[in-house]
């Protein structure tokens, strides 16, 4: 109750108050939040198709490197200085010379590869006793100690090793290739450090823009290699548990989790089959979905103007309804007390100025007493002849309303049955009238019904009764008139509509009409078993085509089927 006081909420002007902010703010915020809704689902979507075109982009280029870097290590190991070589290292291990001289033609190739392909830091040829032969470099002990797995690349392809961090070439990648003999023996394997500068420059070619970047991980989640692109600012952000953690459970596509700094981070995990790695493209939330955040925050500011605007302006409004009302209040006051020489000013127009006006009016003819008496009960007395002709015409089209038209059906049809004679109802529907009011406004609805009312009085006999029976509907009684009169009837007030038009805002619109007939006592025995059939054939009219007559399923003066 202190609520409802420190708002007066009991008083008329608080009450204004309180309505036109409600009415003002639920349509806005229920449209705000659904337009926000809309677009931040249509942003992810979008976010989301762009992260996974550039995830399955990378990784495809990532896998077209590393089959060409692949390509050419099959080729050195094919090749005629190592396949060569190594056969003759192999096969005359006792002849130093021989060896010496085939190791250092061997060296040489592989120093010259290593200097015409620099994504190679080093590569290294072993025998099939896991002998080192040679390499390019001072490093092929630790090309010998990682490639522990010999025995694989005897019945593989290939077989590639782990990464490692070089302090001089940064991130390396082992990989190791079988030579054979011309005929098809194991002679050994091409041993490569393969540097993986390359494949970040693709991963910075194909980053996001300054809200993401691209990582490169293994099937565990570790991180081989990210993009130049920071989210945020710091080169060396890692991976969140919830990307670490869909890896590892060898999801793909969008992912949503929360990175080493905390922040919401959107994904999109494509993983590469050849080497069992992962490409992850994200993008940070907060700066992605950065537009719809300030329409979100511009929606709230103008919602709040529009609250103290719509505020003021029902304020306003309020203080010009409630002081005509307390002028009349202390008016009706005085006029208890006994003072009637109470004469207030009508200010403006509308319902309280007429109110104002009949309480001068009514203070007047207080003092003016027994003197105008019988003035004024004989202005009741027309008062009451005229509220007794309103109560049975319909006040826009001046035809009888339904009250009476149901009155004067129920008498129709006793003095029918008594005399044994037949009479005829018309039932009368605008066509499409709703199109009609949706597209030229209810002024237009209007004006078809007050001429519909026009042709209905001037097409029918006096002796026939013609009243708006609701909305766009009337009824027209036609006594002693059987089913085909009323018939033709009918069809002369359907013709006479649709020659004609109606104009609107210079336009000439054709309007016309659907008509239902039915015969008492032969449709029905009642007012309301004939109303009933009169609407069924209604029904049928309009389920036909419309702009025709009907009456027991017979279409009659069909003129287009709309």
């Amino acid at each position: 109750m202190q609520l409802v006081r420190a708002l007066s909420l009991d008083g008329i002007k608080g009450r204004i108050v309180v309505f036109a902010v409600l009415a003002a703010l639920v349509p806005t915020m229920m449209t705000a939040m659904i337009a926000y809704a809309n677009n931040k689902r249509a942003l992810t979507n979008q976010i989301t198709e762009t992260l996974q075109t550039t995830s399955s982009q990378t990784a495809r280029e990532l896998a077209l490197w590393f089959d060409d870097r692949l390509r050419d290590l099959r080729v050195f190991a094919s090749s005629y200085e190592v396949t060569e070589n190594v056969e003759t290292m192999s096969a005359r291990r006792g002849d130093t010379t021989l060896v010496r001289a085939s190791r250092l033609r061997l060296t040489n190739y592989l120093a010259v590869l290593e200097e015409q392909f620099p994504d190679y830091s080093e590569l290294a040829v072993l025998d099939d006793d896991h002998r080192l032969l040679t390499a390019s470099g001072d490093g092929g002990t630790s090309l010998l100690q990682a490639i522990d797995w010999l025995t694989s690349v005897r019945g593989e392809a290939f077989v590639v090793g782990g990464t490692f961090t070089d302090e001089e070439r940064g991130q390396v990648l082992r990989v190791a290739v079988p030579v054979r003999a011309t005929d098809g023996r194991f002679l050994g394997a091409l041993a490569a450090q393969l540097n993986l500068g390359a494949a970040r420059a693709i991963m910075s070619n194909f980053a996001p823009d300054d809200a993401g970047r691209l990582h490169l991980t293994d099937a565990r989640g570790t991180t081989l290699l990210s993009s130049a692109s920071r989210i945020g600012g710091a080169a060396d952000a890692a991976l969140g548990d919830g990307a670490i953690r869909a890896v590892r459970e060898g999801r793909t596509g969008p992912v949503r989790y929360v990175d080493a700094a905390g922040d919401e981070i959107l994904g999109a995990i494509r993983w590469l089959p050849q080497l069992n790695w992962v490409v992850i493209a994200e993008v940070l939330e907060s700066r992605a979905f950065a537009q719809v955040a300030r329409l979100r925050n511009l929606t709230v500011f103008v919602v709040t103007l529009l609250l103290f605007a719509v505020g003021f302006i029902a304020y306003r409004l309020a203080l010009l309804i409630v002081r005509p009302l307390d002028r009349l209040t202390k008016g009706a006051a005085e006029v208890a007390r006994g003072d009637l020489a109470v004469d207030l000013p009508v200010v403006g127009g509308g319902e309280v100025g007429y109110l104002t006006s009949v309480f001068n009016n009514m203070v007047s003819r207080l003092r003016e007493g027994h003197q105008k008496l019988d003035a004024i009960n004989e202005t009741l007395r027309l008062k009451n002849e005229e509220l007794e002709r309103l109560s049975i015409i319909d006040g826009l089209t001046g035809l009888v309303n339904r009250r009476h038209l149901m009155d004067t059906l129920d008498h129709e049809a006793r003095r029918t049955r008594r005399s044994k004679h037949s009479f005829s109802i018309l039932m009368v529907d605008v066509d499409h009238f709703k199109e009609l009011n949706d597209t030229y406004g209810h002024q237009f609805g209007d004006e078809v019904l007050v001429r519909i009312s026009s042709i209905l009085t001037h097409t029918v006999r006096e002796v026939d009764t013609a009243g708006r029976y609701g909305g766009e509907e009337f009824v027209l009684l036609l006594p002693d008139t059987d089913a085909s009169g009323a018939q033709h009837a009918a069809e002369r007030i359907r013709e006479c509509l649709a020659r004609g038009s109606i104009s609107v805002r210079g336009q000439e619109i054709s309007v016309t009409v659907s008509i239902g007939v039915a015969e008492f006592p032969r449709d029905g025995e009642t007012a309301g078993t004939l109303l009933a059939a009169a609407d069924g054939a209604l029904y049928d009219a309009k389920r036909n085509g419309r702009n025709q007559v009907s009456h027991r399923g017979r279409r009659i003066g069909v003129i287009t089927s709309e």
